[in-house]
Formats: C-alpha cells, structure tokens, sequence
C-alpha cells in the first residue's frame, strides 16, 4: 500500500512538473528593425557575391579574348614568316633555323595540325633543275623540324621552282625574295 502511495504521489507530482516545463519554451520575439536589418544585410552580401562574380567572369573572358589574340598571331606569324635560301643552295642559314625552331614549338602546341612545306626558287635555271631544288629545301625545312621532334606524318612538301614568284622583279633583291620556303596549313 505504501508503494502505491508512493507511485501515486510520485505521479502527481512529477508528470505535471515535465509538462509545465515542456509547455512552457520561451519564444524570442523578433524586433522587426532586427528583421530587416538582417534582411539588408543577406541583400548586401548577395549583390557583393554577384558583383564578384560578374567581376571574375569579365576576367575569364578578357583572358580567353587575350589568348584567343595570341593564337592568331602565332598562326600568323607560321603562315606568314618564310625561310630564305642563298643562291643555287637548299642549306638551312641561321636565321631560318631560328624561324624553324618557333615554327616546330608553335606545331608542337597545335598536335592536330599538318602542314605543307613548299619550296620556291628565283627565275635563274631550267624549270625542271627548279623544280629539283625547290623539293631539296622543302625536305630540307622538313628534316630539320624532324630532327625537333615533329612527326613526318604531319609535314608534307611540295616545290613549286620558279612558278610562284612573290616578287616578279628580275633583280637581286627579287631573286633573294623568292629562294624561300612557304608554310600551309592543310
């Protein structure tokens, strides 16, 4: 009977006790100049991250506009920059190997790309003895940028001998303007 007594009381007693402290959570009362100075400044912080985002995006693509301008001036500069030859002579002269030597880094950055070498002589001998010469320099340009570790599956020549003059003169500046070698890009 004193169990019961015991349990009952201990019933009466605790179980409204957990319920008054259950039932009774304070509640935080927002101030609403609290509320929307919160709110200003969760809008600050996103026009902050938008603009840093708006920056770095007109940074990438000042960069990729940057790079895209360099690419085409290296593409040009292999299109444009002929090897020039010494009369009657398919040998490399220092200065074409420098040119050779930018053109194979430019082909080992560009991996897909093949080209042609032509070959071109000055007005001075046959037709068939130009044509013969004009191959010797192309395979010239050819082995050298071999020997730069260029694939030869990708270089490919072509002489054209006296046929395609860049300069029509029939002087010495002329003639040294046409013992060149050409590059294309197929």
């Amino acid at each position: 009977m004193r169990k019961k007594l015991l349990i009952s009381l201990a019933m009466v007693l605790v179980i409204p006790g957990f319920l008054f402290t259950v039932s009774c959570a304070k509640k935080t009362i927002r101030d609403d100049t609290a509320l929307a100075q919160q709110a200003e400044d969760q809008a600050a912080a996103e026009k902050a991250k938008q603009e840093e985002l708006a920056r770095q995006r007109a940074i990438e693509e000042q960069r990729l506009k940057e790079e895209a301008e360099s690419e085409a001036a290296a593409r040009n500069m292999f299109l444009n920059e002929d090897i020039f030859f010494e009369f009657d002579s398919a040998v490399l002269l220092a200065e074409a190997q420098v040119i050779l030597k930018k053109k194979a880094e430019w082909l080992i950055n560009n991996s897909d790309v093949a080209v042609t070498i032509e070959g071109h002589c000055d007005e001075r001998g046959t037709n068939e003895y130009n044509l013969a010469l004009g191959e010797r320099r192309a395979a010239s340009a050819k082995t050298f940028l071999m020997d730069l570790g260029i694939a030869g599956s990708r270089l490919n020549t072509i002489s054209y001998g006296e046929e395609r003059p860049v300069d029509p003169g029939h002087n010495e500046e002329a003639w040294a303007k046409n013992r060149r070698g050409h590059f294309t890009i197929n």
